[in-house]
This record gives C-alpha cells, structure tokens and sequence, in this order.
C-alpha cells in the first residue's frame, strides 16, 4: 500500500505569522481579523501569531521572506487587496506580489499562503472580506494551518 499523506488543522507547537498591507486598509483591516478568528478557533494561541504591516501589496513579499528566513514559523500568511483602476498599476502589483510570495515559498520551504484580493471594485473586495463572499483571511490561515501540519507529516 503507497503512502498518503494529509494535513490536519492540529496547531500543537506551529508559529505562524501574517504580512497584511496597510493600502486598502478597509478591506485587509477585514482580512486580518478574518485570518486571526480562524486561528484562534482552531486552538492557535495569540502568543504564536505574530503580524507585521506593510505599506502596500507590492511589499509583501520581501517582509515574507525575512519572516521566513528566521526560521521561526511553520507557515506565513500574506494579506492584502490590489483593486482594478484605470492604469495597469493593478496587473503590476497583482502579478509581482503573487510572483515574489511563490518565490519566497519555494526557495525557503516554508508555506506561504497567498490571501490578496483582486478585484474590480471596493465592493467585490469588501465581498470577500467578510461578506457574500466569505472572508479570504479566514480561508488563507486555515489553509496555513493545513499546509503546516502536511509539512510536519512529511518530514
């Protein structure tokens, strides 16, 4: 029989930390609050979360890294909400942050989880900061959680 591996959303012993953008305040204010009621419901306690503001998206991925690289935490979740206009501003700091947040993942082995909006509108991303939508921070920290205890699994 092959082996399977899976992960949980046991907490025991894992840090994690959150990168939130301070641009678009009103919504990743939302996302934030979003991420940390997901943690503390599945058992994460305050004293192993850990949140450094960013002034913008296109940011978070450098503060990711130097988190990651303290080797500290088990997973990283990045938060942030880039809004269309009527430049392609949008399609460059869109693009770049998911770029440099892959990146961070893959050259240090610690799962970072990829919680920025892209939409439209305010309204689409106030919808997905925890209105119709659901709230993307809640969702990013589970899968944080997840992708953490699959790492442990594995090792």
């Amino acid at each position: 029989m092959s082996k399977f591996y899976e992960g949980s959303f046991t907490v025991e012993g894992h840090r994690f930390a959150i990168v939130v953008s301070r641009f678009n305040e009103l919504v990743t204010q939302r996302l934030l609050e979003g991420a940390l009621d997901a943690f503390r419901r599945h058992g994460v306690s305050d004293g192993d979360i850990e949140t450094a503001w960013v002034p913008g998206t296109f940011e978070i991925p450098i503060i990711t890294k130097k988190l990651a690289e303290t080797g500290r935490f088990h997973a990283i979740v990045s938060l942030g909400a880039v809004i269309r206009g009527d430049t392609p501003h949008f399609e460059y700091v869109a693009g770049e942050a998911a770029k440099g947040i892959s990146h961070v993942s893959l050259q240090t082995g610690v799962p970072v989880i990829f919680g920025i909006v892209t939409s439209d509108s305010l309204e689409q991303a106030l919808e997905r900061a925890g209105s119709k939508h659901g709230n993307r921070g809640f969702d990013a920290a589970v899968s944080a959680l997840e992708m953490a205890s699959l790492i442990a699994a594995i090792k």
